[in-house]
């Protein structure tokens, strides 16, 4: 009765926050909201939910009542007449409690089915997010990809007009070309992991695999509130998992209610009606009080739960049950905690090396291409080293857009982990 009630204080405690959060990106709200009303594995996981909650009148209602017809094929002589046919109906009515015990036990397994339900739901978000941010990253790549092709085209230029001058070398301009064939590659390596992406997204949101996905732009970062507590705190009280292990034990609990009441006795009302055709014989000369008269009876049965050893183990085997719930509550929170420090650390990391990029990293870059180039206009590099500075700034850009890419997809594994969206930081 205690946990009983511990278990019901924890789930009524949960916070009113969203489950996920989309950093004010109003495309990807979207998204997951299509993909919510329509992915198939959320649609089964609401129907299984359903189909528990249907479970809960089955549990309730009273055994159907049995109806028999006896036709005697030799009739039996009665006193008023011979007996010919017997109709009964009777009714079995179980044992005091039983009913009810039934009915809470289909009530708890069907919130634990509403668990996996929002589970489900938080699953399909993951994978969203997940996809939605590759997108993101992939469309920033194409677009560094696209100005890389155009700084390439620049360098050509530049590289004949040294040539034309006289102290350029015609090999450069032909490097350079390579170069920008090759960048023209990489591009359409893109837009075909694009596609895949895509494609992806789509089977999601149920639609066809062939939707256009506009380019996707990564929302900004969010400054987020990583105290370990009190994201374990929330774990407990909105993962999904956790309460529905947290109902589960519930639901053991009355299995073990159950089976302590299972050896009380069920019982059974009956009527029965007995159809008696009449002696024919001179009733006047020997009178026979109630000739021909149909007989009624009414009967009462209970069961005999002579057999306790059954009873016993059918207890047994109910607390054992409802000790794995508990251990298996332990282990979800556990994991749960686990999660969440795993993905901190690795979200704090992520925040290092973006602020890494974009404080000295991309500017570092940038400047030394401007001064890389200057000399080669000079002649004093040659183009080798403008390639090599070009091709540090691509990896560079293309670096911080993954590493943000990877920021987002953690917080939605935070998310996940949690059950709820992860508070930011107040600024002050």
């Amino acid at each position: 009765m205690f946990v009983h009630l511990v278990a019901g204080l924890v789930l009524a405690a949960v916070p009113t926050t969203p489950a996920y959060s989309t950093h004010g990106d109003d495309r990807l709200e979207a998204l997951i909201e299509e993909a919510l009303q329509n992915n198939p594995a959320i649609l089964q996981a609401f129907a299984d939910y359903q189909a528990a909650l249907h479970r809960v009148p089955q549990a309730t209602a009273l055994p159907d009542p049995t109806l028999s017809l006896t036709q005697f094929a030799r009739s039996v002589e009665t006193r008023v007449g011979s007996q010919q046919r017997m109709l009964a109906v009777s009714q079995r009515i179980p044992g005091l409690g039983k009913r009810a015990a039934k009915g809470q036990l289909a009530i708890k397994s069907a919130s634990v089915g509403d668990e996996i339900y929002k589970a489900a739901k938080a699953e399909i978000v993951l994978r969203m997010k997940h996809v939605y941010y590759d997108l993101g990253f992939l469309d920033r790549a194409l677009e560094a990809s696209r100005e890389d092709e155009a700084l390439l085209g620049h360098f050509e230029e530049l590289a004949r007009r040294r040539y034309a001058q006289g102290f350029g070398l015609q090999g450069d301009a032909i490097r350079l070309q390579a170069q920008i064939t090759q960048a023209i590659q990489r591009r359409r390596q893109l837009m075909g992991q694009r596609i895949d992406l895509e494609a992806s997204l789509n089977a999601l949101r149920d639609v066809p695999a062939d939707t256009p996905v506009p380019e996707v732009r990564l929302a900004e970062l969010p400054d987020l509130d990583l105290e370990w507590e009190s994201l374990f705190e929330t774990g407990r009280l909105s993962r999904p998992e956790i309460r529905a292990s947290l109902l589960r034990i519930e639901e053991r609990e009355k299995s073990v209610h159950l089976a302590r009441i299972r050896h009380r006795p069920d019982f059974t009302l009956g009527l029965t009606w007995g159809n008696i055709r009449a002696r024919g014989i001179d009733t006047a000369a020997i009178p026979i009080l109630g000739n021909g008269k149909d007989s009624y009876g009414i009967s009462v049965g209970l069961t005999l739960p002579l057999f306790r050893g059954k009873y016993a183990a059918a207890v047994r085997e109910a607390s054992e049950q409802f000790s794995a719930a508990r251990f298996a509550y332990r282990d979800s929170a556990k994991k749960m905690e686990a999660e969440v420090r795993s993905i901190s650390f690795r979200i704090e990391t992520i925040a290092d090396q973006i602020d890494l990029y974009r404080r000295a990293l991309v500017p570092q870059a940038e400047q030394a291409l401007r001064s890389t180039e200057a000399a080669y206009s000079n002649g004093t590099v040659e183009v080798t080293g403008l390639l090599d500075i070009q091709r540090m700034l691509l990896d560079v850009q293309l670096g911080l857009a993954r590493l943000q890419s990877d920021y987002l997809k953690a917080v939605a594994d935070l998310e996940r982990a949690i059950g709820a969206a992860v508070p930011e930081e107040v600024s002050s």
